[in-house]
């Protein structure tokens, strides 16, 4: 099995990110309040750039370059992981810039699977990642769920950096989301409040 991080014949396929050289901290001038957040909240996302400066790793049977295409094709098992999402596919093409040193774009088909880091999960026949903009269009029979709540259609975009999914209908089909309803529960006062249920700490991938 072929595994990388990602190194292939010379051609760095990690995103580009050079850390800034850390300066002693400016002690505040008073006490600072602690930070509120809205009960239900969910945190947000890490920014784009976080993440792309994150490598991605690709694991698959068989590899192949193309140095005048900047293109590299995976095939067989292919498992690509950056940061804490994964995808799965029977084959992914992965565009690189002129230099070959960074990802344009990855054109994966063949059981396609893929897990974002806030645990949203998505099928289709066939998935295109953008790297610049941190997005993911799933298209042909495409699904996403996310804990109990579910959306299909003919094709779906994830912005992988957001809280955000946009889904269209294609043809005939029209499309349909099932969502479910959060359980009230009853505190010791009596009062109602909504109970949030709690991502996992780690999706399962």
């Amino acid at each position: 099995m072929v595994g990388m991080a990602v190194l292939a014949a010379g051609v760095v396929m990690a995103a580009v990110g050079v850390a800034a050289p850390q300066t002693p901290a400016t002690p505040p001038a008073g006490p600072t309040p602690p930070a509120t957040t809205a009960p239900g909240a969910r945190p947000k996302a890490a920014h784009g750039n976080q993440n792309r400066s994150q490598p991605i790793t690709v694991d698959s049977d068989k590899m192949e370059r193309f140095g005048k295409e900047s293109l590299v094709i995976f095939t067989g098992n292919v498992i690509a992981r950056r940061d804490n999402s994964v995808q799965y596919a029977d084959r992914m093409e992965v565009y690189l810039d002129e230099k070959g040193d960074r990802i344009l774009r990855m054109v994966s088909t063949g059981n396609v699977r893929i897990i974002t880091s806030d645990c949203r999960t998505g099928t289709a026949r066939r998935a295109e990642y953008f790297d610049l903009d941190q997005r993911v269009v799933l298209s042909g029979n495409a699904r996403v769920w996310q804990e109990d709540n579910v959306v299909t259609g003919e094709s779906i975009v994830i912005y992988i950096d957001q809280d955000r999914t946009v889904v269209e209908s294609g043809g005939q089909e029209r499309v349909k989301g099932i969502f479910f309803p959060r359980e009230d529960k009853k505190d010791g006062a009596g009062n109602t409040a909504v109970a949030s249920k709690k991502p996992p700490a780690q999706c399962a991938n």
